[in-house]
């Protein structure tokens, strides 16, 4: 450490977050105060969105589906409710609670972002993450906050949906999608907890699929590992498995990676009795500086979308090249253990799971052996994964068509992110998608990590939350409404309300 900064001057090691029980009335009270906030301002507005036409008369349209209900979806949700858009339908495979990574695969102890950040609440005070924190512990218990909990923020996330009367039908998986026949409607199969299946017709589909919705977990790949080895399971995980860590009590952990999930699950292991963690990354150190921090503010955050293509492409692959370094937290969490290990400059050639363990092959001809191996690799944005939309993934435009092919060959995973619109819709790829095709995919959002190349980080990382939710809806009620143009033209025609009824003024309307 520099010669500054001694042991005693560092903060304390971080101990296991516990969420203290939740105070009901106190949380009830607020909620009532949220409502009335809201009514000042009159929100939700009068609903305006005029119902969908279409031949089919017995089967009613969505305005919007959002497929997926957790951060990114529910405040989706709410920043179309604030717009006056509510005839729509939030969907999420998960029971309620598991939506999101909050209660299951996250496993830090606290958010990385500061405690003051905001987004869920939409510039709503009442509802803002500070005034749920004080209304259970008041002014003193949040300065003495260090950085917001992980499963505080998921009940949080709850008491806001809640609060502000988001629906959400839980259990419900999106299976697939299709178009009709001009691609101004869309066809959505969706399955229930019991296997059921429903077909719902939507104008416009929000894909807020979580961290994996554009993509999969990273799977590294080796010439002796397969995911369907029999050996594999029980002993070879990826961070965003469900994984029992209380099984790895008195065994040896092999972890692979050097970013916070990495750190996370090794802490986890640790703090679940492991005797040896040892967590490789390939690095020769581990990253210093978090550069995306500089990209966070408020200028940034809203006028990314605006830069020319090659500014954002210079951009985020200079990101994701200098990489994010784990939170200072999670790594002093592992190394108040005398059991952790970090091997830096030491990647994994091979793995090979058998009966006994799992056998990792290191430089110079180097092994371990382990009794369970981790990959802390973080996720793949590739459309292809995506089953639900399986049918359009050829037709989706990509950054590699937009930037040169060496800058393709040289940064794949960036090429493979979707070239967004600016209301985060899917375009279609210029001379394979057909008009039709690219007219549906214009009602396809994707509102997660796999807009980040076109649109900086909206869709995932709560700093820019409240923006690009508040962009997406206001891209689709300005779409609906320019869709409905001619009819709204005639309402506009049709409205006879008199003003000056009650005065000496008033002329009665002699046309009709």
């Amino acid at each position: 450490m520099p010669d500054d900064l001694s042991s005693d001057a560092l903060p304390p090691v971080p101990v296991q977050f516990t969420a203290s029980p939740r105070d009901a009335a106190a949380l009830e009270k607020l909620a009532a105060q949220v409502r009335a906030d809201l009514e000042r301002i009159n929100l939700p507005p009068p609903a305006w969105v005029l119902p969908a036409e279409s031949a089919d008369a017995d089967t009613p349209v969505l305005d919007v589906l959002v497929a997926g209900a957790g951060m990114c979806g529910q405040t989706a949700a709410f920043a179309l409710r604030k717009e006056g858009v509510t005839h729509i339908r939030v969907i999420d495979r998960a029971a309620r609670g598991d939506e999101g990574p909050w209660g299951t695969y996250a496993r830090m102890l606290t958010l990385r972002s500061p405690k003051q950040v905001g987004g869920p609440e939409l510039g709503v005070p009442s509802l803002s993450f500070r005034a749920w924190y004080e209304a259970q512990h008041g002014i003193e218990g949040w300065a003495a906050l260090h950085k917001i909990g992980r499963i505080d923020w998921r009940d949080y996330l709850l008491w806001v949906r809640d609060t502000v009367g988001l629906p959400v039908d839980n259990g419900v998986a999106l299976r697939s999608v299709s178009h009709s026949d001009d691609g101004r409607l869309l066809a959505v199969e969706l399955t229930d907890p019991q296997g059921r299946r429903e077909t719902v017709r939507t104008r416009q589909l929000v894909l807020a699929l979580g961290r994996d919705g554009s993509g999969a977990p990273r799977w590294p790949s080796f010439p002796s590992l397969r995911r369907d080895d029999p050996h594999a399971a029980g002993r070879v995980f990826h961070s965003a498995d469900a994984i029992d860590f209380a099984a790895l009590a008195g065994k040896r952990i092999g972890v692979l990676g050097a970013g916070a999930s990495a750190f996370d699950n090794a802490a986890c292991a640790l703090e679940a009795g492991a005797a040896e963690v040892v967590l490789f990354a390939r690095r020769p150190q581990l990253p210093q500086v978090n550069k995306s921090k500089a990209a966070s503010s408020h200028g940034f955050l809203r006028g990314f979308e605006g830069l020319d293509d090659a500014r954002k492409w210079r951009v985020y692959t200079y990101i994701f090249d200098e990489q994010v370094p784990p939170p200072w937290e999670t790594v002093r969490r592992c190394d108040a253990h005398a059991a952790f290990t970090l091997l830096l400059g030491t990647p994994w050639l091979d793995v090979a799971p058998d009966a006994q363990g799992v056998e990792v092959s290191t430089p110079n001809g180097g092994s371990e052996r382990f009794d369970a191996v981790i990959f802390g690799t973080g996720f793949d944005v590739d459309l292809l994964d995506r089953p639900e939309i399986a049918r359009y993934t050829p037709l989706v435009d990509t950054w590699a068509q937009h930037v040169l092919p060496e800058e393709a060959q040289r940064y794949p995973e960036p090429a493979r992110f979707p070239y967004l619109g600016a209301g985060f819709e899917l375009r279609g790829r210029t001379g394979v998608a057909s008009s039709t095709e690219a007219e549906a995919l214009s009602r396809m959002r994707l509102f997660n990590w796999g807009a980040t190349m076109s649109h900086g980080a909206l869709a995932g990382d709560i700093p820019g939350l409240a923006i690009g939710a508040t962009r997406l809806a206001h891209a689709i009620a300005r779409d609906l409404f320019v869709e409905d143009a001619d009819r709204h033209w005639a309402r506009l025609l049709e409205h006879d309300e008199p003003e000056l009824i009650a005065t000496r003024w008033y002329a009665p309307d002699k046309r009709s």
